[in-house]
């Protein structure tokens, strides 16, 4: 018997079960995929939000705005990377400039702090590839960049370090009240707890309506992206946003924290929650309003194109709390953009909540604190080679785009809750996240996942059962040559 069961393992699950964490309780993460960070959370934007855009009085405008305040701490304690290198919502005419004024006037009203709007001369002087008809845009200094991979894996390490406990490949199925508690049927068999978290992501209305009078309804919407190589240099340094819409905040051109520079995501509904597939006439709209904000994008520098689906629900709101016809069964559903700058207060929310609810008492000893995979890049000359002199494989590079080493490969795999996956690497490390996309690297990456996993080379996949990259033909199974 658990005390909570959380679906999903995506950065509102993992937030949550890292600060349920801090008490004596058994708390288990469940996800269908492989690892954590496989939805939502895995293809977006990377941006800490200032918090201006969502309606005032909002719980959307709260828990961004309190988030952001709390990421800095967070990025520091759990060792990943995180910078605030401002925002700016962009107009092209003298009769755009009401909306920019309400988005300030918003803003101030959520509580954003030092919210300016920038006139021509001077927003030319510090982003001179802003396109040239731009005549104003609003300022917010405390928007940021952040990696999403790193923030939820080392939440989630940091809840295993802590002693919650997760299982991959396990799909929720249907819940069900018995006497007291919940029995959570998946696909691995049932599990009993005495309280359930619901952060499904899009799949959250599903689990919603089994118990909830008031039902949900959330719709996939599909953001497309493009990634321009490191080669070309940031052609913006801050976060640049048009005008947003109903659809949401526009597409963006914004740096990220490893030094590419990003493009999106178009507003695209569906009705598939899997339909992750890019489209060209979504990256064709995509390039035409990027590069309408910033002139100069080297668009033939792009390395990679992808796309990601949020969670919108219809009242665009975040869903979190208790249901009261349903007492232990707590949601935190809707969570779309600003999810992933809210996700340190939503934590915060949930825990504070559920632990009330549950009667759950705070530990003595909590480890607030983690240490990421060890960058050699960050070393000096002495400390690199006094690192390859003890353990060598940090002097063999296996990603030669990225530069990473085979060092940091078997950290990723080693560490708790370590890779399982090429993809697991990737999210852990960077390596095949470079020009030339895995080309080179993979194979070598494979080898290693099989060695330190002990299975074949057949059996090691890119992102879990069904993914797998090599196989055995006849010709290798009769002795004619290697698989």
């Amino acid at each position: 018997m658990y005390d909570v069961l959380i679906i999903g393992a995506g950065v509102s699950g993992c937030a949550c079960a890292r600060e349920l964490s801090r008490y004596d309780a058994r708390i288990l993460v469940i996800d269908k995929e492989d690892d954590v960070c496989c939805g939502t959370s895995k293809a977006n934007s990377a941006i800490v939000h200032a918090g201006y855009d969502a309606a005032s009085g909002s719980l959307m405008a709260k828990l961004n705005v309190e988030g952001n305040a709390l990421m800095g701490q967070l990025a520091e304690d759990l060792d990943i990377p995180f910078r605030r290198n401002g925002s700016l919502v962009v107009c092209f005419s003298e009769e755009d400039r009401p909306g920019l004024t309400k988005l300030l006037e918003q803003g101030r009203a959520n509580g954003v702090p030092d919210l300016r709007i920038l006139e021509r001369g001077e927003l030319h002087a510090i982003e001179p590839n802003l396109a040239d008809d731009i005549v104003a845009a609003l300022y917010a200094p405390t928007a940021g960049i952040i990696c999403p991979f790193t923030l939820t894996i080392a939440l989630a390490e940091n809840a295993a370090a802590n002693g919650v406990e997760f299982r991959f490949n396990t799909a929720a199925t249907d819940i069900r009240r018995v006497g007291g508690h919940f029995v959570v049927d998946t696909d691995q068999g049932p599990i009993e707890t005495r309280a359930v978290l619901n952060a499904a992501g899009v799949y959250a209305d599903r689990f919603h309506n089994l118990f909830g009078e008031k039902k949900l309804h959330i719709t996939p919407r599909r953001g497309d992206y493009c990634l321009l190589d490191r080669v070309v240099g940031l052609p913006v340094e801050r976060t640049v946003f048009p005008l947003p819409s109903k659809f949401g905040k526009g597409i963006l051109v914004a740096p990220t924290v490893h030094g590419n520079t990003i493009l999106g995501p178009t507003a695209i509904d569906l009705d598939d929650p899997e339909a992750t597939a890019t489209t060209a006439a979504g990256l064709e709209a995509l390039l035409a309003q990027a590069t309408r904000s910033v002139k100069n994008l080297p668009l033939k520098q792009i390395i990679t194109s992808f796309a990601g689906l949020r969670a919108h629900e219809d009242g665009h709101e975040f869903v979190i709390g208790e249901l009261s016809e349903a007492p232990g069964f707590f949601d935190c559903a809707g969570i779309e953009s600003p999810g992933l700058t809210s996700s340190p207060a939503i934590g915060k929310m949930v825990a504070e909540e559920m632990s009330a609810k549950l009667n759950l008492h705070k530990k003595e000893h909590f480890i607030a604190t983690r240490k990421g995979v060890l960058d050699p890049k960050v070393l000096s000359y002495e400390e690199y080679a006094a690192l390859v002199k003890e353990q060598p494989a940090y002097g063999s590079v296996v990603c030669r785009c990225e530069t990473v080493t085979e060092g940091e490969i078997l950290d990723a795999i080693r560490r708790p809750l370590g890779a399982r996956s090429v993809d697991g690497v990737k999210r852990r490390t960077r390596s095949t996240m470079g020009r030339c996309q895995g080309g080179f690297c993979s194979s070598r990456i494979m080898a290693i996942l099989a060695r330190e996993l002990g299975v074949p080379l057949t059996a090691v996949t890119k992102c879990g059962p069904g993914s797998q990259m090599a196989y055995e033909d006849d010709w290798a199974q009769k002795g004619g040559g290697r698989a």
